[in-house]
């Protein structure tokens, strides 16, 4: 399938998209605390796509039951919300799609339950970290990979980290995953050129240990075979006509986390 290029409107009404997804992960980071299911989360982020007037991207696909995936602890992606009440430590990774007329938004955190070890939190800040600076070396006339060094570069230089092999990032729009398929490591200068009205969604995935993973019978589950906690982050951002990035997941779009790394965002969108 051909890497799917935007306009400048289509990328206007996939911000609304982000907008959505990046209120309900606010509404419910804000919510989750010891004794809330992660099931109750999901009734909030439910709530707010029907607030909004948006679609889940993720309910029905491929068969997925809900419109939200939590994921606690050695569960690094995929995980189904349950009536599991979340405990104090827990790590707990959100990952949440919205469709607004159409186009999606798609966007992840991970963050603590109360007091958390702090390795786990070192684990979360290296994985977001990481996120901020793959978008940061998006370039228009660069390439793909220059993405993937950029993660992996900075994960490494963090410590031992497990990154996921088998999970990346993706193109967006129109439909939730397209090409092209985002590798969170590997060599710069590799892949796809970077062109103006390309949109991914950047998303890391490491554990505290082996890279290693399986699915859990439920078919849609990710754990880290040895058990190690993991961490999740993920923005949706596009190349504008200026040449510039705009994160559409991001509420300020970007602004502040991109403007630590000397990155100027585009004044295109709002």
């Amino acid at each position: 399938m051909a890497i799917q290029i935007k306009t400048l409107d289509q990328l206007a009404t996939m911000r609304k998209a982000g907008i959505v997804v990046g209120e309900a992960l606010l509404l419910m980071k804000e919510a989750a605390k010891v004794g809330v299911t992660t099931l109750e989360l999901d009734a909030i982020a439910a709530q707010h796509l029907k607030d909004r007037g948006a679609k889940p991207s993720f309910l029905g696909y491929h068969g997925y039951p809900n419109v939200l995936c939590a994921s606690v602890n050695h569960e690094i992606v995929h995980g189904i919300p349950n009536e599991r009440p979340l405990q104090q430590g827990d790590v707990l990774s959100l990952d949440f799609g919205a469709i607004v007329d159409g186009w999606h938004g798609d966007s992840a955190i991970s963050f603590g339950i109360g007091e958390i070890d702090p390795a786990d939190q070192k684990l979360m800040d290296t994985c977001e970290g990481s996120m901020w600076r793959g978008i940061a070396a998006a370039k228009v006339g660069g390439h793909l990979t220059d993405i993937s060094d950029a993660i992996q570069s900075y994960i490494d230089a963090q410590g031992q980290y497990g990154i996921l092999r088998e999970y990346g990032g993706h193109g967006i729009g129109s439909e939730m995953h397209q090409e092209p398929h985002v590798l969170n490591y590997g060599k710069a200068g590799f892949g796809p050129e970077l062109v103006v009205g390309l949109a991914l969604a950047i998303e890391p995935m490491i554990t505290r240990g082996s890279a290693t993973t399986k699915v859990l019978s439920d078919d849609w589950t990710v754990v880290a075979i040895d058990k190690s906690n993991g961490a999740h982050f993920e923005q949706s951002f596009a190349l504008l006509p200026d040449g510039k990035p705009f994160v559409l997941t991001s509420l300020d779009g970007g602004r502040e986390e991109l403007g630590r790394l000397g990155v100027e965002i585009s004044d295109l969108l709002k």
